[in-house]
Order: structure tokens, then sequence, then C-alpha cells
């Protein structure tokens, strides 16, 4: 599988506008310089295909972990109000502060999907019986519409800022920098090592409280912990894309399909689904159209009648 990845990587390289066979872009690459070919490579397409991959293992590992702590296979990141956060702290930031550089937005985003998390889980852990998993639902349903209600309002009272976060809510990888990228990606990868590394306490969470309890878990703990290794995922992918959809929730039931239950073999396979899948809903438009689509429309063109696939396998082919 990852051999696959390296091969799909090598192929987005290479298409666009300019086509470039694969020893051209890697020539391109590796000689770097100021010539046209190292400025597509450099500006254009590696941050695009790095952002791709980084987002893609984000959101369906944080999609895996957040329907095993909450026990419901249709949750995704989402559900933590992350999408809305990050919406909200955007689109705020452009209409009162003025702000257009993406630089700057995308960490405004980030901050906005920390801070609606933050909520979400204070409100779920308030009060004696602590953050269970429908306190969490709710509390990110309560959250999410709040969130997208101001959302919704400064759009309609501001035209010229729905015209700027357009692209951005649809979901692209269009416009990023490899400076952004870099400096976003540490806010990927150390949540994602840290996902593997408890891989087996969530598996645990995922068999429900007793029996957490009777092997000495605290579900408490861990499913705030696990809640901030969502935040931490959810929301760099976010920053990065945009709210992308169908990512976290479809691909860690293929990855359970593939190799069972056991969250030490999902979460891998999951983060190199999850990063090829938007790596090739990314590339293919501008393979077979020569058009830019920005990939949240491309993830639910694929993502929609994959997951009525699953649902109807889940159950024996009944409508």
């Amino acid at each position: 599988m990852p051999l696959a990845l390296g091969v799909l990587s090598l192929w987005a390289l290479t298409v666009g506008a300019s086509g470039f066979s694969v020893g051209e872009a890697l020539g391109a690459l590796m000689s770097g310089g100021d010539d046209r070919a190292a400025l597509v490579m450099q500006q254009v397409r590696l941050p695009r295909v790095f952002a791709a991959l980084c987002v893609g293992a984000a959101l369906a590992v944080a999609g895996a972990i957040i329907q095993a702590m909450t026990g419901n296979p249709l949750a995704d990141p989402g559900l933590l109000g992350v999408n809305a956060g990050a919406a909200l702290a955007l689109v705020s930031a452009i209409a009162f502060l003025g702000l257009d550089a993406m630089g700057a937005l995308v960490w405004v985003a980030f901050a906005g999907a920390g801070v609606a998390a933050a909520c979400v889980l204070s409100l779920g852990a308030a009060g004696r019986a602590g953050a269970g998993p429908v306190r969490l639902v709710l509390a990110g349903v309560v959250i999410a519409s709040f969130a997208g209600a101001l959302t919704g309002a400064i759009l309609v009272l501001d035209a010229q800022t729905q015209d700027v976060v357009r692209l951005w809510t649809a979901g692209s990888l269009r416009g990023r920098s490899l400076g952004v990228i870099v400096s976003l990606m540490p806010y990927v990868l150390v949540p994602l090592a840290l996902s593997l590394l408890v891989a087996r306490q969530v598996t645990t969470l995922s068999l429900g409280a007793e029996v957490a309890q009777s092997i000495g878990q605290g579900q408490g703990l861990w499913r705030v912990l696990a809640a901030l290794l969502v935040v931490a995922l959810a929301g760099s992918a976010v920053a990065m894309a945009g709210p992308l959809g169908f990512v976290g929730l479809v691909v860690p039931h293929i990855a359970r399909i593939c190799v069972g239950a056991e969250y030490r073999r999902i979460l891998p396979v999951a983060a190199l689904t999850g990063a090829g899948l938007v790596l090739v809903a990314d590339t293919l438009p501008r393979a077979l159209w020569a058009r830019d689509v920005p990939v949240g429309v491309t993830l639910a063109l694929i993502g929609a009648p994959v997951f009525v696939w699953l649902a109807r396998r889940r159950s024996g082919g009944r409508a």
C-alpha cells in the first residue's frame, strides 16, 4: 500500500495544465532553480500533493477514532464541531478583520476548529456523568448548529465575504504554498503518530464501557484524549483544505472490511487509504477533463455511492 501511494503521488505531480513525464517531474524537483518546470513543481504541485496526503490521512484516522469513541458507525470528525468552528472563524476574520492572505486564514481556521472542539468537550464533560459518547454527540450538535447559524448570518449580510470563502467552503487544495503546508504538517504528523501509539486503547474504547472497566481502562480519560487527537487531526485538515466530507466517514469502514476490528491495523490502513483517496479525488478531474474541480465536490461524487454500497453490504444487500 505505501508503494501504491508513492506511485499515485508521482502520477499527481505529472498532471496539470503543463504536462510532464515522471522523469521531467522528478528532474524539476531535484534540480530546483527558477525555470518554469521547477517553479510549477515547487510552488503548485508539490504543496498540493503534500496537502492531499496529510488531509486524507488526518481525516481518515480522526474518523476511525471518533467512531470507536462514540460507538457510532456514522460519526465523522465534524461531529465535534470542528468544521463549523473553522468556518465561523474564517468568515469572521474576513468580514471583520479584513484578512485575505491564505497563510493567515489557514491559522485562523485552525484556531476556530480548536475553540469549537474545546467548547464541545467542556459541555460534554460537564456534570457527574463525565464525557460520555451521547453527551459528546449532543454537545457537538449544539455547538455546530450555533456556529453554523452565525456563519450563515454573516454570509447573508456580507456578499463580498461569501465570494472570498466560496472555494474554501467547497473544499479545495488550490493556492496553498509549500511554506504554509510544511508549517501545518507537524499538527498532522504528531497526532497521527500518537494515534498509532494508543491504538490498543482505541480498540478497547470501541468495545464499550463494561469491557474497558473489566481491564482497568478509564473511559472518561481515554475519551478525552481520543477527542483531543480528533481535534488536532481534523482541525489541521480543515485548515489546509476546508470542510471535506465522506473521508472520515467512509474510509474507516473500508479499513475494517480489509483488516478486521483491531485498531492497531485499522488506523494505519485508514491513514494510507484516506491519503490515497483524497489525492485521487484531487487529481482525477484534471487528468480526465483538464478542469480543476474542488476536491470536496469530487469526494462527494465518489463517497456517496461508496457509502451506499457499504451500507447495503452491512445489511446483507437488503434495501
